[in-house]
């Protein structure tokens, strides 16, 4: 067996079973001899959702990274690097190492980086797109990277539909990253439209002209607001790395840029 072949039942480790992450790990227990997550510095409720999903608790991040025959990476954004150095540290000089999923919204150029703590292509690039999946047809995997197809054929027949663009790593992130812009900086400008006009002192006529016209500007900003309180801390970060990969392609910036402010704010 070569270094990136997996054995039939693959022991898979979870960085760190947040909502997504649980529904991950609980996805591929069937492919699995063992999906384990790393009960260090983890809230109550990390371990809750790891239970429920009936993950395997091991000690720390370093005997997970030891263990695991895949990593998979999916955290808050401004903690990707952190989380892939603590997994590169833990197997430098094994003689085995795992094979690292990132699925974290982060940029083209952060996975690059992150790509040369795992030598011989030792990262795959991923990206999630949609809720945590418990079921068929809400969500994907996009992957990339020159063993993206050894992922997506661990995903086969699960609630994610893993899908692969290729062995050029960053492309999966590059997709999240666009896909970004409509589905989360569109709904930062309804926070910015609402602070302009009270500051303005023209939001009761804004209410009026945004009747007149057909929108419902209640619902609009009462849903942008609602996931900016439950969900800002973490996209602050993902649209900072997604206005990193905008302007890495030549293309304005400022649309991310602006909606991590007002998720910072938020």
């Amino acid at each position: 067996m070569s270094e990136w072949e997996l054995p039939d039942r693959p022991v898979i480790g979870i960085l760190h079973p947040g909502a997504m992450g649980a529904a991950i790990g609980s996805a591929l227990k069937p492919r699995a001899g063992a999906v384990i997550w790393a009960a260090a510095d983890r809230s109550q409720a990390t371990s809750k959702r790891a239970e429920l999903a009936d993950l395997v608790a091991v000690p720390d991040v370093a005997e997970l990274a030891r263990r695991a025959h895949v990593v998979i990476s999916i955290c808050p954004p401004g903690a990707a690097r952190e989380v892939a150095e603590q997994v590169a540290a833990a197997v430098e000089g094994q003689p085995r190492r795992p094979l690292y999923v990132d699925a974290n919204a982060v940029s083209p150029a952060t996975v690059s980086g992150m790509a040369e703590l795992f030598p011989d292509d030792g990262l795959v690039d991923g990206a999630v797109i949609g809720p945590p999946a418990w079921e068929r047809g809400t969500t994907v995997l996009w992957l990339s990277g020159p063993h993206a197809p050894l992922v997506e054929a661990l995903f086969a027949g699960t609630p994610f539909g893993a899908r692969h663009l290729g062995p050029e790593l960053g492309r999966a992130s590059a997709l999240k990253a666009c896909f970004a812009l409509q589905s989360k900086a569109l709904s930062a400008i309804w926070l910015a439209l609402d602070e302009a006009a009270r500051a303005l002192d023209v939001d009761e006529a804004l209410r009026e002209e945004l009747a007149r016209t057909g929108v419902d500007y209640p619902a609009r900003l009462g849903a942008a607001s609602r996931v900016a309180k439950e969900k800002g801390w973490r996209w602050v970060a993902e649209m900072e790395e997604a206005a990193d990969t905008l302007l890495a392609a030549g293309v304005p910036d400022g649309f991310s840029r602006a909606a991590a402010e007002m998720y910072r704010r938020a």
